[in-house]
C-alpha cells in the first residue's frame, strides 16, 4: 500500500488507487456476508448485475457474480426478494465506484420494500384506482398539454422535441417538479395539482428518463398514485423502463414507458395527418367522379331512348291506345244494350200472355159465384144461383136455369 502525503495533489487515478488498496486488502472485505433487498437485477454476458438495498431504502450497493459463478449460486437474485451473499468487496476504477463481488447468494425471505409495494398495491387496487372502467381516453387532437417532470432531465428535451416535429404549433404547459430522491414525491403531486387548477391543458403527461428501481422508487408512491387518480384531465406516464410497471403506470388513463412514447402517443403526426387529408381528397374525388359518371351514362342511355322514340310518336301512341279502349267500351255497352233490351222485350211478350184481358179479347170470359169465386167446375153450381160473367168488354149478371153436363 502507498503512502498518502496530506500536503501533495493526487491525480484522479492515484487517488482510486489508494482507496482500491485499501479496500482490496483490508482482510474483513476479502470475505463478507451482506443481507439485503433486491431492487434491480440484469443478466449480461459477463455476469449477473444486481444491487441490494437496505430495507429502509437509504443506503445500497451494487453486485456482480461473475458468469463463471453464476451457476454456483443457491438462488438468482429476484427484484423484491431478501438475499444474504457471499463476496469480497472490489473497487472499479472507471467509474469510482465500489462493488461486492459475490461468490454464493442465499434466500432470506421476500424484502420489506417489496412486501410494503404488494400491500400498498393490493390496498389501491381494493378501492378500484387501476380499474379499467375508471381509465379515461385520451383528446384526439389537443391543443394544450401539460409536462410534469423535472427541467433538467433528458426527457423534457425529448418531449419538447418530439411534440415540436409532430405537431407544430401546439401550446406546451411545463409544470417542473423532483422526479428522484425522497422529496420527489410530494413535489410530483404539487405539479399535478398545479395543471389541473391552471385549467388549460387537456391531457398531461407525467416523464422520467430511465433509471434503477431505487431511483424511480417515487412513481410507486401514495401520493403520486393518489394525485394521478384525482387528477381533472387524462394522465399518461412516460416513464424511462421496461420491466415492472409502476404504480403510477397502473393508475394513469395510458402507460407509454418512455417520455419520447408518451409525447408520440398524445399527439398524432401533422404529416401524417396531412397524407390521410390527401389521401382522403383522392377518395372523395374518385367518388364524386364515378357517381358523375355513371349519372352521365345514365343520362345518355335516356337522350338515346328519346332519340329513338320522339315524343310526338309517343303521344300518337298513348293516343291510339285510349281510342282503342273508347272503342271497346262502346261496343261492350251497345252489347250489353242490346241484350238487355231483348230480354225487355222477351218479358212483355211473356205478360201479354199472361194477361187475363188479353185472353178475354179473344171470346173467352170470366164466370165468378156471388162472393167472386172464380166458377171452375159445374159440379159446384146450382140451379137458380146467380153467376157474374165478364167478357173482353163489360159483365152481365145471370142466373142458372139448367145445369146441361154435371159430374
Amino acid at each position: 500500500m502507498g503512502t498518502l502525503l496530506v500536503d501533495t495533489p493526487l491525480s484522479v487515478g492515484g487517488l482510486t488507487s489508494y482507496i482500491q488498496d485499501l479496500l482490496e486488502q483490508d482482510d474483513r472485505l476479502r470475505q463478507v456476508w451482506v443481507t439485503g433487498e433486491v431492487s434491480s437485477a440484469r443478466q449480461y454476458p459477463s455476469g449477473l448485475y444486481f444491487t441490494l438495498q437496505d430495507p429502509k431504502g437509504d443506503a445500497s450497493m451494487r453486485c456482480v457474480a461473475w458468469s463463471r459463478s453464476v451457476s454456483k449460486l443457491a438462488v438468482l437474485p429476484v427484484v423484491g426478494e431478501q438475499l444474504i451473499v457471499l463476496g469480497t468487496i472490489s473497487l472499479y476504477p472507471k467509474r469510482g465506484e465500489y462493488q461486492l463481488n459475490i461468490w454464493q447468494a442465499l434466500p432470506a425471505g421476500e424484502g420489506l420494500q417489496a412486501l410494503r409495494l404488494r400491500q400498498l398495491r393490493d390496498r389501491l387496487e381494493t378501492e378500484g384506482l387501476f380499474d379499467e372502467q375508471r381509465k379515461r381516453s385520451l383528446p384526439i387532437h389537443p391543443q394544450t398539454i401539460a409536462v410534469v417532470t423535472s427541467p433538467q432531465a433528458a426527457a423534457w428535451g425529448d418531449i419538447q422535441r418530439t411534440l415540436g416535429q409532430r405537431y407544430p404549433g401546439l401550446h406546451v404547459l411545463f409544470s417542473p417538479a423532483i422526479v428522484q430522491g425522497e422529496q420527489a414525491p410530494d413535489s410530483i403531486a404539487a405539479a399535478i395539482d398545479r395543471v389541473a387548477r391552471d385549467g388549460r391543458a387537456e391531457v398531461l403527461i407525467l416523464a422520467r428518463g430511465g433509471g434503477a428501481v431505487e431511483e424511480l422508487a417515487c412513481f410507486n408512491d401514495e401520493r403520486v398514485v393518489r394525485a394521478i387518480a384525482s387528477c381533472s384531465i387524462p394522465v399518461i406516464t412516460g416513464i424511462g423502463h421496461q420491466r415492472d410497471e409502476s404504480l403510477a403506470d397502473l393508475v394513469a388513463d395510458f402507460c407509454a414507458h418512455t417520455p419520447t412514447a408518451a409525447a408520440e402517443r398524445v399527439v398524432p403526426e401533422l404529416a401524417s395527418l396531412y397524407t390521410e387529408h390527401l389521401s382522403r381528397l383522392d377518395a372523395l374525388n374518385d367518388a364524386v367522379y364515378e357517381r358523375l359518371k355513371t349519372s352521365e351514362d345514365k343520362l345518355e342511355r335516356l337522350r338515346s331512348r328519346l332519340q329513338r322514340l320522339p315524343l310526338d310518336r309517343q303521344i300518337q301512341r298513348e293516343m291510339q291506345k285510349i281510342g282503342d279502349i273508347r272503342q271497346y267500351l262502346h261496343r261492350a255497352t251497345s252489347r250489353r244494350l242490346e241484350q238487355a233490351t231483348g230480354n225487355v222485350q222477351l218479358l212483355k211478350e211473356k205478360l201479354a200472355t199472361l194477361d187475363p184481358n188479353s185472353v178475354l179479347k179473344r171470346g173467352y170470359a170470366v164466370v165468378r159465384e156471388e162472393k167472386g169465386a172464380i166458377a171452375r167446375s159445374s159440379n159446384n153450381l146450382n140451379l137458380g144461383q146467380e153467376l157474374y160473367i165478364q167478357l173482353g168488354e163489360g159483365s152481365l149478371k145471370a142466373t142458372i136455369t139448367e145445369i146441361i153436363d154435371k159430374e
